[in-house]
């Protein structure tokens, strides 16, 4: 395994994160891990080179902080770093914070967070936290040695991420990249933005929540043209790895095989090892998901609130995915729920409000009459 720098402090951290978020389970619920996989898999990756095990307060059911407290154990614990996040949602009073974090510490049963978060951070989350006085609860908590370097992972707009990245001394971000979503939130442009600034940059969804492991004949025939042969998961790891900007990729791993592909494909792929030929391949893969997507929405929400409460940028993300990954079964199965709670394409009274908002211009009322009729069963 080789090792990328991570912080100012040039930390020598593995390009490849465990990311606990997706471990085996019993009966296809979340919150019942199987935890003698779980820890197996986690330990044959530290005992591989990984180190930086990635949890946060709500996954699993906020089970996955147990697990990884119980697999850091017999000397694990030494030889990896763990971040965690603290669930903003959550917070409604400065009292939170400390509550928290050490109900955090408690599970995860170590004194300190290596790499702590503010987890899933958009422009609301933003402002209540900075209301509730944030900056002055993570600096005492660095203080008092419950936490060593501070950082947050991001879901909203390009601007809102700059805004964020400028106004605080950052360790480290945690975005979401990969190669179909080049310009989604903060992109590319962000990832750039906050290494430039000395913010330390880790990327989630490098496979896109699996989605870009199995791709279509066509895309597969694209691979095959490649001189080397990899998996599309390979691919997808790679672009990502490919970017010098990039200290550490998670993925999300649910099989012993997958821990060991990822590893084996993390310990080669050094920033700028793509070929200019390899690098055509993946954009013309990229071209390919691209024009198979339905409406250029990019999930701003600037229409919402809708005064019939239509979950308006939901609708639009899994009609563009029932065509771009040919995800039909899973992409009915939600609008289904979107039928049941009332907040599905149909309730539309195309008051046009909506397009009013829209920065990107998009005829909303009749791309949802398009989306409803696809989406309905």
């Amino acid at each position: 395994m080789h090792y990328r720098n991570f912080t100012k402090d040039n930390i020598q951290i593995s390009p490849l994160g465990f990311g606990c978020m997706r471990f085996p389970v019993f009966d296809d619920d979340s919150g019942k891990i199987d935890e003698e996989k779980a820890i197996e898999m986690i330990r044959y990756a530290i005992d591989s080179g990984v180190n930086y095990i990635d949890t946060a307060y709500s996954y699993h059911q906020e089970n996955s902080e147990y697990l990884v407290g119980k697999a850091l154990k017999d000397g694990y614990r030494e030889k990896t770093y763990v971040a965690t996040k603290l669930p903003c949602w959550l917070i409604k009073t400065y009292e939170d914070f400390d509550k928290y974090l050490g109900e955090q510490l408690e599970k995860l049963d170590i004194d300190c967070i290596d790499f702590y978060l503010l987890h899933s951070i958009d422009k609301n989350r933003w402002k209540n936290l900075k209301e509730l006085d944030v900056f002055k609860f993570l600096e005492q908590a660095k203080k008092s040695g419950k936490i060593n370097y501070i950082g947050f992972s991001f879901h909203d707009e390009l601007e809102v991420f700059k805004e964020i990245v400028d106004c605080y001394d950052w360790d480290f971000c945690q975005i979401q990249l990969n190669y179909v979503d080049r310009n989604y939130q903060a992109g590319e442009e962000g990832l750039e933005y906050a290494y430039n600034k000395g913010v330390s940059v880790v990327i989630m969804e490098p496979i896109k929540g699996g989605k870009l492991s199995n791709p279509s004949f066509e895309i597969n025939e694209l691979w095959d043209t490649s001189e080397i042969k990899r998996t599309p998961a390979e691919w997808a790891l790679r672009w990502v790895l490919n970017h010098k900007e990039v200290s550490i990729l998670l993925s999300g791993m649910s099989t012993i095989e997958q821990v060991k592909e990822n590893i084996n494909t993390a310990s080669t792929a050094k920033p700028k090892h793509l070929s200019k030929k390899e690098l055509e391949i993946i954009d013309k893969v990229t071209n390919i998901y691209q024009e198979k997507v339905k409406v250029g929405c990019t999930g701003c929400e600037y229409c919402l609130p809708c005064p019939k409460n239509i979950s308006i940028p939901n609708i639009f993300e899994i009609y563009n995915e029932l065509y771009v990954f040919d995800s039909e079964e899973n992409s009915k199965d939600i609008y289904k729920t979107y039928i049941e709670k009332q907040i599905d394409a149909l309730n539309c009274i195309e008051c046009g409000q909506c397009e009013s908002m829209c920065p990107q211009n998009i005829e909303i009322r009749r791309h949802l009459k398009d989306a409803h009729k696809a989406l309905i069963r």
